[in-house]
């Protein structure tokens, strides 16, 4: 294992007027925002809430239930008369109390698949908050990148517009002594102009992926943001590590490979439910009961409440068998639905853990190369800058051409862009490897953010 280690600090600084009290916000920082601040992580966040409530739910569901009500009616016309129980034709007031409790005994396995269900559903609906999270946190990082790379290429277009201007005022002073000539001075001013406008083209591809970044991070769009690079330091990592020790680990940890392995498990589950209901049911139940009756028309006083109220008291216990017999094979198809779900969420999770076998390996090839890449535009920008300076020289001394001198200023600002470009790349893929590894995206060794 051979570690080359290349410090480069990448010095890249807004250049906004008015904002030179902004704060400069980390990568980190970044990240923590948009995750703190995501309204799709709030509504994940919602979401496995209610998973949780579902699961206390279905363990209650293995309590008894119970349960009380109360009646009271007016009878107006022919009534049966509790006391000699015979059809009266008269206006009775009749009050009725129960209470009962109910219980089931038996019922295809269903109670207790709802309950793992729920039970999968709770750690499926954590592990999709860190999922959404995760995500958002790596487009961040996509974004931050982006910023990063045409904050750059603005300073860089910046710098060859001023150079340019320079070498257009030494240009005209020298038409004016006689030594350039005015197509020298021409082809110079189409230099400048282009430069003018290629610094235009960076600055506004700067801000659409700044917009990009204050999108994904909900961060107000009135409000300056300045991103701090000046921190970067390039480690360049050339070691042979195994990708399938990294898949192995990603396998077991990784939130889109348990997502989808959630998914498959509450598949199946379902399945057993709806199988539990092609059986019969049978559940228990226990109550008591009580009423009171009063001849509104009679002439002859009513029982007393207290008596009646005591004297009038029933219990009872049940036992309810139910069979299913025939439904339009409702029960039927649900289980065929819920059995074919099964087969997809198979295929579903094959396809989520080859798409990460895929990603790993393609996030290591691309470490490697880009870090390659960045050593060999290293030795390219010095001799591009080189290259420059001699051009340069012979400019001054009319051995070269205006064109010569916009040719070799051109190549050696798109160095300076590739290079940048390269480092910026290599980082993320370094990030990208070492989420796979299991290490978090956001570090938690950077100031508080004060939102």
């Amino acid at each position: 294992m051979k570690r080359i280690y290349l410090y480069v600090a990448l010095f890249l600084e807004m250049t906004f007027a008015g904002n030179a009290q902004e704060r400069c916000w980390t990568m980190e920082e970044c990240m923590r925002y948009a995750v703190d601040n995501s309204p799709a992580v709030k509504r994940q966040v919602y979401t496995a809430d209610t998973y949780r409530a579902e699961y206390i739910s279905s363990v209650a569901s293995f309590f008894p239930s119970l349960e009380t009500r109360t009646t009271a009616q007016y009878n107006y016309g022919r009534a049966i008369d509790p006391e000699t129980n015979t059809y009266v034709n008269t206006t009775t007031f009749n009050n009725y109390y129960e209470g009962y409790t109910s219980i089931p005994v038996f019922n295809g396995g269903q109670l207790i698949n709802q309950w793992r269900l729920a039970k999968s559903n709770r750690q499926m609906g954590m592990n999709d908050v860190q999922k959404e999270k995760d995500d958002l946190a790596l487009n961040v990082l996509v974004a931050y990148v982006d910023v990063a790379y045409y904050q750059g290429t603005v300073r860089f277009a910046a710098e060859k517009q001023e150079e340019s201007n320079r070498i257009l005022y030494k240009t005209k002073r020298e038409e004016e002594l006689g030594v350039k000539g005015r197509a020298d001075v021409a082809q110079i001013e189409a230099q400048a102009a282009g430069d003018e406008y290629n610094l235009t083209r960076q600055q506004n591809l700067l801000n659409t992926a700044l917009l990009k970044l204050k999108e994904l991070m909900n961060f107000p769009y009135d409000r300056v943001l300045a991103i701090d690079t000046t921190a970067l330091v390039t480690d360049y990592f050339f070691g042979d590590e195994s990708s399938g020790d990294i898949f192995s680990s990603a396998r077991e940890n990784n939130p889109a490979v348990l997502q989808a392995g959630f998914q498959l498990q509450a598949s199946r589950l379902n399945l057993l439910i709806q199988k539990g209901k092609l059986f019969p049911s049978i559940s228990f139940s226990a109550g008591i009961n009580t009423s009171y009756f009063k001849n509104l028309k009679s002439e002859t006083s009513p029982v007393a409440f207290r008596d009646q109220f005591r004297n009038n008291r029933g219990e009872y216990i049940n036992f309810n068998i139910r069979f299913p017999l025939f439904d339009g094979l409702t029960r039927i198809t649900d289980v065929r639905r819920a059995r074919n779900n099964v087969r997809i969420a198979q295929e579903q999770q094959t396809e989520v853990v080859r798409q990460l076998q895929t990603a790993i390996e393609q996030s290591i090839l691309d470490r490697r190369g880009y870090a390659r890449e960045s050593i060999q535009m290293e030795k390219k920008l010095k001799s591009d800058e080189l290259a420059y300076q001699v051009t340069l020289r012979k400019f001054e001394e009319g051995i070269m051409s205006p064109i010569d001198l916009q040719t070799s200023a051109n190549t050696l600002i798109e160095s300076k862009a590739n290079l940048l470009q390269r480092k910026l790349m290599y980082l993320l893929k370094c990030k990208e490897v070492d989420y796979y590894k299991g290490k978090p995206l956001i570090i938690d060794n950077s100031p508080t953010v004060n939102h």
